[in-house]
């Protein structure tokens, strides 16, 4: 069952949603043929993307993880040169790409809003007219059912931190990192735009020009002692061209539990507000917190309200397992009846620690979402490979992000990620050599940084420009455009 059949299912009830097994676009890249050095052969004899690296995660045991983050209690991470021991073998671009894994419910979006035009161009005048008011809710319905689309991608775009403990490379000033994929209809192209504070500017585009996908992002992490705290600032907005529509949203917060003591966990939380510049609509989603009993970890709830503020929809579920849409009548009886039966029983009530050395304990609840009936499944996540844990919890999708073949050297701008000597060192498990490249990188980006001081020369990004977001106003970088015409002659020498 591709994507297209499973959303269709979910929506006439046809979804039983007693199974896990959902197969997604990329099904058919990460299947269980043999592999031939990590990778799969597709059925003309040409090795398909690839399902594995080609080192396994190295160990974290022998490093005092709290002789160095002692010295950083409440200050910014983003300014601290961090041990390699830290991090996971992709660049921060590479991390913001992963946004676009479930990149289908984008195309399932642009194809409903074709099929309100398809319709009212195949019917006729005199038939129309008697139907104008049955269109007009038809399509405030499809408006709707588009606008949850929206809000399953914006979930879907974070599902992939889930047990994703290690900290991405920061980009170079300059770095690019670019990703074309024909068979899900897209290219995509990010630049890191500024070194302090580090801002990474990304746009992505359809192939057929039916969306765009753009923003920046500042990450903002700091340590509170046994937990770090990443604030991503920065506005996602997502155009629909051929429906005219924009939406906007910003990322939740997210937390790593547990970096001095005990078993890493992450949590995402806070109000995400995605907002329908074109109609008024808006889903508000609410990231919830863990809390003391540990019910509400990884749970988002939330609701779609028109511009007069009536709710039209209550979306529910877990950003690590899936999102389901209901009808508010039937999620508040719902709801109700749970009150009443005693659903919060407090003989599950778990013990927490205290103490400033103790860690913070994961809660041990159900991953499983329990779906209300009469629900529709809008996106479930696509489960990891077998070797997700020895292969630093990659998805499919991120296995595939640092690959370099041959023939992309000579296609790829020089300024490409997958050119990071350093990066390339730690997945291929020489951790040694992947420190010293590190360390070797960032003094020459200082010096780089001391010679225009001296020169009193500004940096000059390439393919994003500062200005405004044209629909919030807010600070932005704005995708000058040229980057696919391959002109690189004159691109800066970071590596």
């Amino acid at each position: 069952m591709n994507s297209e059949e499973e959303f269709y299912d979910a929506e006439t009830g046809l979804e039983s949603d007693d199974s896990c097994e959902v197969s997604f676009k990329d099904a058919c890249v990460y299947s269980n043929k043999q592999r031939v050095n990590g990778k799969v052969p597709s059925e003309n004899g040409v090795l398909g993307r690839r399902t594995t690296l080609p080192a396994p995660m190295f160990s974290r045991n022998d490093f005092s993880v709290w002789g160095f983050l002692k010295k950083c209690i409440g200050m910014e991470l983003s300014k601290i040169t961090m041990p390699i021991v830290f991090n996971e073998p992709l660049s921060f671009l590479q991390r913001i790409t992963e946004y676009m894994e479930h990149t289908y419910l984008i195309h399932e979006a642009c194809k409903h809003s074709d099929s309100i035009e398809r319709m009212q161009v195949s019917t006729s005048s005199v038939i129309y007219s008697h139907m104008c008011a049955c269109m007009e809710r038809l399509k405030q319905t499809l408006l709707h059912l588009i606008c949850q689309l929206v809000a399953a991608f914006a979930v879907s775009a974070v599902a992939s931190q889930w047990d994703r403990t290690g900290k991405p490379f920061n980009p170079l000033l300059g770095e690019t990192f670019e990703l074309t994929r024909e068979d899900e209809g897209y290219r995509m192209v990010s630049e890191q735009v500024s070194h302090h504070p580090p801002i990474s500017a990304f746009y992505a585009e359809s192939l057929n020009q039916d969306f765009s996908f753009h923003g920046s992002i500042y990450p903002k992490l700091k340590f509170w002692g046994k937990s770090v705290e990443a604030e991503p600032k920065g506005t996602m907005t997502l155009e629909l061209s051929k429906h005219r529509e924009a939406y906007t949203w910003t990322n939740p917060m997210c937390c790593v539990h547990n970096v001095i003591l005990g078993k890493l966990w992450i949590e995402q939380y806070g109000t995400v507000e995605i907002v329908n510049h074109s109609t008024g609509d808006k889903c508000v989603l609410n990231f919830k917190p863990c809390g003391m009993f540990g019910k509400e970890l990884h749970r988002v709830e939330g609701y779609i309200q028109d511009k007069s503020k009536k709710k039209h929809h209550v979306l529910y579920g877990k950003w690590t397992e899936c999102v389901f849409s209901i009808e508010p009548k039937v999620f508040e009886a719902n709801r109700k009846a749970e009150k009443k039966s005693g659903g919060d029983s407090k003989k599950h009530k778990q013990e927490q620690g205290t103490g400033g050395d103790d860690a913070d304990e994961m809660p041990d609840v159900q991953e499983t979402v329990t779906m209300i009936p009469g629900s529709a499944l809008l996106w479930r996540i696509a489960p990891r490979p077998p070797h997700s844990t020895q292969m630093y919890n990659f998805t499919n999708f991120a296995m595939t992000l640092n690959e370099l073949e041959p023939g992309m050297i000579g296609v790829l701008a020089p300024t490409d990620c997958r050119l990071r000597p350093d990066i390339r060192a730690m997945e291929n498990g020489d951790i040694d050599t992947a420190s010293q490249e590190k360390e070797r990188l960032e003094e020459k980006q200082r010096a780089a940084r001391r010679e225009r001081a001296k020169d009193e020369e500004e940096w000059s990004t390439r393919w994003f420009q500062q200005g405004n977001n044209p629909y919030t106003g807010a600070a932005d970088w704005i995708f000058k455009g040229g980057y696919f015409d391959r002109k690189y002659s004159d691109l800066p020498n970071i590596y």
